[in-house]
């Protein structure tokens, strides 16, 4: 049975949900690397720009939709 996932805000200063993360991820070539892959999610989306809070949600976010 597949994993549901609730698209919930994680960066409430940019107003960035899950799917947001999500998309930002499969638009790269390629993630194998979670600093690199945060970067790039963060260019994208803005994310962890405003006052920095969730930064570790959104590290937590990439690393569960990297492990699949």
């Amino acid at each position: 049975m597949a994993k549901e996932v609730v698209d919930r805000e994680i960066c409430h200063c940019k107003h960035v949900n899950y799917s947001d993360v999500d998309a930002a991820l499969h638009n790269m070539n390629h993630f194998d690397n979670v600093v690199t892959a945060f970067d790039e999610v963060q260019k994208q989306t803005q994310c962890s720009t405003g006052c920095g809070k969730c930064h570790d949600a959104i590290m937590d976010t990439i690393s569960e939709i990297m492990m699949g």
